[in-house]
Parts: C-alpha cells; sequence; structure tokens
C-alpha cells in the first residue's frame, strides 16, 4: 500500500518556509559559507586526490629521479577553485614540491601557456592572486575522461579507485558520454565596482544555491557579493519600491517572467539590446519561450535564469496499485481524483493553488488556458497564440468565455477531492503536501521539485511522473512557463552598468546554471545544460521539460506579460475565490471578473 499521512498540509506563506541551502525572507547576507562542490565538483575534487595520490606513490615506489612537475600546483589550484579558496604565488609555491625558483619559473610558464590567470588583488597592481583558466578546467576535465577509459581498458573501472557505485559512476558514463560543462571559470579582471556586488532575488531553490554558492562567485568576480531573497508578493513590492529611489538598492534584480511587461513599461529596468549586441552574447540557448517572456515591445529586458512551468505531478506507484491511466485530459484527472481521495487514510486526490488572490489566479489563468483559451483576446498562431505582441482588441479579457466557465466548473469540482484548507493553499504547500504523501495529484510548479526530487526521505520520490496540463475537450497539451530572468535597475550608476552586465551574463551561463542544478535546483533555461550527462542523472524532470521546450509545449500565452497581468491574476483570484467560497455563482463571478478587468483595459487606453 502507498504511504498515508494524516495531517493536512501547513498552511503559511508560500516561500517563507523553504528549508533549502539558504534563508529566505532575510537580509543581505553576508555569512561566510562553507565550500559546495556540487556532484561533480565533489567528483573533480576526488579526482583530484586520486592524482595526487598517484604521483606521491610513483614516487615512492620507483627508482626514478625526481624532477621539474607542475602536476601538483595544477592541483592545488584546481582544488582551491572549487572551494572558493584564495591562491596566491606564495601559497602555490608551498604545495609544489619544488624550490623557489624552479616553482616560480613554473608558474610564469603556466601563465604564459594560458592555464592560469593572473589578476590583480589590488588598486596598486602588486599583487595578484591565481586562478586556473577556461582552458586549464577543459584539459582537465578531458583527463578525467581519458583516465576512465584507460583504466576501464586495462584493469577495470573503478579497481583500485574506490569499489562504490558513486566511484564507478565518474570514471563511467557521465565523462563517457562527452558534453560535460565544466565549472566556471573566474573572470580574467575583477569587476570593476566600488563596494560588493548587490543582488535582489526570489527565495527558491536556484536563488538559495546562489547563496550557497557566495565564496565561489566572489573568487569569480574578484568582489564581495550580497543578495537579498523574498518571497514572491514581497519581491515585486520591493522591486517597484526600489524604482522609486534616486539610486538603486541593488545592481541585479531577479524578475518574475510575467512582469516584465509590467517593468518594462514603466521604465523600472535597462533595455539589454545594446549590452547584448556589443558583447555578442549568444542567445540561442535558451529556450525561446523563457526569452520571449522577458521582451517587451521587441525589446529585452532580462535574461532567463530558470525555467521553471507548472506541470502536473502524479504518483505512478498509486495509478498502478488502482489501475489508473495517466490524466492527460481534464475528465482523466477528475476521475483519477475522485477514485484516489480518500481522507479518512490520511492522503487527499488532489493539490493545488486555491488561495485567494494571486495563487488561485493563477490556477484559472492556467486551466482556462487548458481549455484552448487564454485570459485575453490574443492572436491565434500555428503554437496556440501570440503572447508577445498584444495591441489593440487583443487586451480584451476574455472571462466572458465558454473556456473560462469550464475552468470555474472544473475548479470548483476539484474542491471535492482537495486537501482541507485548500482554500488558503498556495505554491510551497501543495507541493509539500505531494511530497509528504498527502496527496496523490499536484498541481506543481517545477522550481519546488526538489521537496520529492531530491529528499528520499519523500514518498513520491523516485514515484513521480510529470506531465502538461491536463486539457479540456479539444485543446492542446501545453505546460504554461514560469521562472525569473535577472534584470538590470534603470536607476544604477552609470559607471557599474558595463560590469554589473559582465556579473549578470556569468551568473547565467551555462556552467554557472549548472553549478545550480549541482546544489539544489532543478531548473535550467538553457539546452546545453539540459543535456550535459551529469545534469540528466540528477533527475529526469530537467530532460523532460527541456523535450517540452523543443516540442512546442512550454507557452507563455496562459500568462502572457503585459503590463496588467498581475492586476489581471488578483482579480481573478479574488473573484473566483468568492465563488469558490460559495459567496457567488460561477456566473456572477465570472462577470464580475470580466466587468473589472474591462475597466481596467479601458482606464490604461488599450481600446
Amino acid at each position: 500500500m502507498h504511504s498515508r499521512v494524516q495531517n493536512a498540509p501547513n498552511e503559511r506563506s508560500a516561500y517563507s518556509a523553504l528549508k533549502f541551502r539558504g534563508r529566505p525572507e532575510g537580509p543581505y547576507e553576508t555569512a561566510d559559507q562553507g565550500p559546495s562542490f556540487g556532484k561533480s565538483g565533489r567528483e573533480m575534487a576526488r579526482f583530484l586526490d586520486f592524482m595526487e595520490q598517484m604521483e606521491i606513490e610513483t614516487e615512492r615506489a620507483l627508482s626514478i629521479k625526481p624532477g621539474y612537475s607542475e602536476v601538483r600546483m595544477m592541483i592545488a589550484l584546481l582544488r582551491n577553485h572549487l572551494t572558493g579558496k584564495l591562491t596566491t604565488s606564495s601559497s602555490l609555491v608551498g604545495s609544489s614540491n619544488l624550490t623557489y625558483g624552479t616553482a616560480m619559473r613554473g608558474i610564469d610558464s603556466l601563465v604564459e601557456r594560458g592555464l592560469i590567470v593572473k589578476r590583480t588583488r589590488t588598486s596598486t597592481g602588486k599583487s595578484f592572486s591565481l586562478h586556473p583558466s577556461e582552458k586549464m578546467l577543459r584539459e582537465w576535465q578531458e583527463l578525467a575522461r581519458r583516465s576512465h577509459s584507460l583504466i576501464g581498458s586495462t584493469i577495470g573501472a573503478g579497481n583500485g579507485i574506490g569499489q562504490s557505485e558513486e566511484a564507478d559512476y565518474f570514471f563511467g558514463s557521465s565523462y563517457a558520454q562527452g558534453s560535460v560543462l565544466p565549472p566556471p571559470s573566474i573572470l580574467d579582471t575583477k569587476l570593476q565596482i566600488h563596494n560588493d556586488l548587490r543582488i535582489l532575488v526570489h527565495a527558491d531553490p536556484t536563488f538559495m544555491a546562489m547563496n550557497v554558492l557566495k565564496k565561489q562567485f566572489e573568487t569569480i568576480f574578484g568582489v564581495g557579493v550580497r543578495s537579498r531573497a523574498l518571497s514572491i508578493d514581497r519581491l515585486r513590492d520591493e522591486i517597484l519600491l526600489n524604482s522609486q529611489a534616486k539610486k538603486s538598492s541593488y545592481d541585479i534584480i531577479a524578475c518574475d517572467l510575467p512582469w516584465f511587461g509590467e517593468m518594462a513599461a514603466q521604465g523600472h529596468f535597462l533595455p539589454l539590446d545594446q549590452l547584448i549586441n556589443s558583447t555578442e552574447f549568444d542567445t540561442s540557448d535558451f529556450h525561446q519561450e523563457a526569452l520571449a517572456s522577458a521582451r517587451y515591445k521587441g525589446q529585452q529586458y532580462g535574461i532567463p535564469v530558470q525555467t521553471t512551468p507548472e506541470l502536473l505531478v502524479y504518483r505512478r506507484d498509486i495509478f498502478q496499485e488502482y489501475g489508473l491511466d495517466a490524466p492527460h485530459t481534464i475528465e482523466q484527472t477528475l476521475i483519477a481524483a475522485q477514485r484516489l481521495h480518500d481522507p479518512f487514510e490520511g492522503i487527499s486526490g488532489i493539490a493545488w493553488n486555491a488561495g485567494r488572490g494571486t495563487p488561485l489566479g493563477h490556477s484559472f489563468l492556467f486551466v482556462m488556458g487548458a481549455f484552448g483559451q487564454p485570459v485575453l483576446n490574443l492572436s491565434k498562431t500555428s503554437k496556440g497564440f501570440d503572447g508577445e505582441n498584444v495591441v489593440g482588441e487583443n487586451f480584451r479579457p476574455m472571462f466572458d468565455s465558454d473556456q473560462a466557465r469550464g475552468a470555474a466548473e472544473y475548479l470548483r469540482e476539484l474542491l471535492d477531492y482537495s486537501p482541507r484548507g485548500i482554500l488558503n493553499m498556495s505554491w510551497y504547500e501543495r507541493a509539500k503536501c505531494y511530497a509528504d504523501g498527502a496527496a496523490a495529484i499536484a498541481y506543481c510548479a517545477t522550481l519546488l521539485a526538489p521537496l520529492f526530487e531530491l529528499d528520499q526521505k519523500s514518498p513520491a520520490f523516485g514515484r513521480t511522473e510529470f506531465l502538461p496540463h491536463p486539457a479540456g475537450r479539444g485543446a492542446r497539451p501545453m505546460a504554461p512557463i514560469g521562472g525569473y530572468a535577472l534584470a538590470i535597475p534603470s536607476n544604477i550608476s552609470a559607471d557599474r552598468i558595463s560590469p554589473i552586465w559582465t556579473a549578470l551574463a556569468s551568473l547565467t551561463s551555462a556552467q554557472t546554471v549548472k553549478l545550480y542544478i549541482e546544489n539544489g535546483s532543478l531548473v535550467s533555461p538553457r539546452f546545453s545544460v539540459s543535456m550535459d550527462p551529469e545534469v540528466r542523472r540528477i533527475s529526469p524532470l530537467i530532460s523532460i521539460v527541456d523535450d517540452m521546450a523543443r516540442s512546442g509545449v512550454l507557452q507563455i500565452w496562459p500568462r502572457p506579460p503585459v503590463p496588467e497581468i498581475s492586476a489581471i491574476i488578483a482579480i481573478a483570484g479574488e473573484e473566483m475565490h468568492d465563488m469558490l467560497l460559495g459567496a457567488k455563482t460561477v456566473d456572477q463571478a465570472l462577470a464580475s471578473a470580466q466587468n473589472r478587468a474591462d475597466v481596467l483595459m479601458r482606464t490604461n487606453g488599450h481600446y
């Protein structure tokens, strides 16, 4: 039998209870963090240990003439890079097992060959730190791959270097398959900014991973890094408050994708097109729907750092036990939720966002999209609807449509198969409810999937299937895209813009996104990261979302990034909540939502 949990989900603020590797809702984070290698970082550290011991044992066992070798210096340099520890010339000399003069000549040679980056530490230029170049990182990764091949073809993979499955993995499939992204390399020169790099982020696993990696980022940038993490509603309030200041308190801001229309229209963010073009920043690797979500009137205002669609998740083991098919349609979802709902045994049929306002507003817009109609009168395209180019009559609300009625009735019917306290449930609570085994099905944003994909104590661990939103009759499979992109506030000092863009490009690079995933995130906006064999091994979810992006299942139109979208979501969340409470009928709630949204659009002069 499947697991039963007696208690209803704890009804609290969506992200205040996150217990990932970091602290949400806090002030600037300045505490010194311990080293965090990530999966491949730990494996590379083990490989460095192996190479160091091999050299030592070779010198001990064989009657060979000791001589000049750069290996120990490289190992020390790489090990410090993985832990965010500063390396100086004197410390590297001490690790070399060479005389001072020989070691210094060796360091100079490594610098000349492009293997070591020598970066100034002070304004005088007399003090330097040493770092492995991207070339060195790639060469050592290739050495690890070749070592596996050699050991496997001679004495057998894993023999003599540990017998565990994890050891066999390191010398096995990931490096044999290729396309492995190396750790991020440091900037050739430290960021030319006064004081620290200041970042405002959302309190979720990706940005909590960023906080854990504080020391590594400080090494990469050569300056201090301070970040502040807030829940979704507080984050939006802080962005708007910061925009009113004469000078921004932040250098980089993480913005929810649907907010970009509002923020760009009001001039809160800098357009990035000139910076993208002047630095030849390649955007072709990003999920195109995520890029489109951070554009407004043809200009790019943000660079995606995560793609996190809302999907339907369900317990494969429970469905098999009851002989149920995967719920691809609205009808199948209702049948399964009804069949599996058993509150006396501590399990509900389905968990979803039904909290008043923003949470329920998102549920309604997404389910309405699953019925085949966006909340606005968007133009139809071959892939669905055009959520980026919205003009004139496209702004007309569609709460009076048949699809909106279908969505409202579906949500009302779900109440009978939902957990207690469902009308207060939002993002974190529904994911936690599912992760704890208290729901057999859930709508879930993938950024919270670590609650059950990475926690082996969860009853759903290793037993979860992921699907697009169940479709209404005649509608296509669709997964509404969400996530965050990094933006530069428009009230930033002009002299900081160029170095801040350098930092933003680094924080959204493929190598850095992989680092987030190795430290607790399960979302990626880049195809190259999703194809990395080490990343794919962490969770099947990453590849599933990547496939959805390639096949056109991920869509922005269910929540188009127009300036009024936050207000539209709030209207839907308030009116539908009154309906679910029984204070209004379906007709009354939809009519009120239509009237309120129509007044909003007319007041803003859209038609």
